[in-house]
């Protein structure tokens, strides 16, 4: 073993005592190859405090499957940011780091997630941000005009607009698809980021943002989420086109893809089968949320000040078409 080696072990071991001290909660199993989250159901929308175990927001892995805290470096300060779904998964995650690197956010949870979005609330409002809850179905455009409405007044102005809210669930075959199930996926997925961008938008100025979250989905083809894929496929298509609309105004629009997340959506709507898979990724795991959410702070920040009309695909090693 040379010296090198010798020193990353150690320094491994002692980075993985020191958190396991100051965070007992945090699993360091899930970030090593092989990883499976044990099979658990919930009534949808699925609830983050009820998850075992409990998603990751705030830590990112280490060379060897141990983890570290985020190490914030101010990319965001002072901006503001619309983060629909923000009470729990991907969206918590967005609105924690986006908290660590300087930024205030308002989040919308639907109205069985209240418990989750106050704790959301509650975290980022302890890394010295403010968080703003509010309740909202995206399913109609009063209620996104309201939204937006509401974050211009509490936050001043919406730098960032996050549209991140989803609703799926799996169908093994067409005609088992209900049509009422096909017009929710849509409503809950592709028309609320239309809504939001167009109510949001038109006031946004240069060096202003809109990041939409897409899916793997869209680019594998999955078969029994028909409805969910065909939104996210929608999501890439309006992100494009939405970019070229906003680049003249300096406004960058760009998506994040995520492979398999592990979300309370995860344990809401997949069933036996999908579970037992889950994560396979060829990195051996599913991701966590915090490693999702840092595509969201690149994406929101200057360092993507030339990044318009593209897709992120944080997905655990799947290589997909652009």
């Amino acid at each position: 073993m040379s010296d090198n080696t010798a020193e990353r072990t150690t320094t491994s071991k002692e980075e993985l005592e020191i958190n396991k001290s100051k965070q007992p909660h945090y699993q360091p199993s899930q970030f090593s190859r092989g990883h499976e989250p044990p099979i658990q159901h919930q009534p949808p929308p699925g609830l983050e405090s009820q998850m075992s175990p409990t998603p990751i927001y705030d830590q990112l892995p280490t060379p060897t499957g141990g983890y570290a805290p985020y190490q914030p470096a101010n990319k965001l300060a002072n901006r503001k940011a619309l983060i629909t779904g923000g009470d729990s998964g991907i969206g918590r995650a967005v609105a924690v780091l986006f908290a660590l690197e300087g930024a205030d956010s308002v989040i919308t949870y639907l109205p069985e997630e209240k418990s989750d979005a106050e704790e959301t609330q509650r975290i980022v409002e302890s890394k010295g941000r403010r968080c703003w809850i509010l309740e909202a179905d995206l399913t109609t455009s009063e209620a996104c005009r309201e939204v937006a409405r509401k974050a211009r007044e509490w936050l001043g102005e919406v730098n960032v607009l996050v549209n991140n809210a989803a609703f799926q669930m799996e169908k093994e075959r067409i005609e088992e698809l209900s049509e009422e199930q096909w017009d929710k996926t849509f409503k809950t997925n592709v028309y609320p980021f239309f809504w939001l961008a167009k109510y949001i938008t038109p006031d946004m100025k240069s060096g202003d943002c809109v990041i939409n979250n897409a899916s793997i989905n869209h680019y594998i083809g999955k078969p029994n989420l028909l409805d969910y894929t065909s939104t996210k496929g929608a999501i890439i298509a309006f992100t494009r086109a939405l970019s070229n609309q906003l680049t003249p105004r300096n406004i960058r629009c760009n998506a994040v893809a995520p492979g398999p997340v592990w979300t309370p959506l995860v344990v809401a709507t997949m069933t036996n089968e999908d579970l037992e898979g889950f994560g396979r990724t060829p990195l051996g795991r599913p991701a966590q949320p915090s490693e999702v959410a840092t595509c969201f702070v690149f994406l929101a920040g200057r360092e993507a000040a030339m990044v318009s009309g593209q897709v992120l695909h944080p997905n655990g090693g799947t290589v997909v078409g652009s």
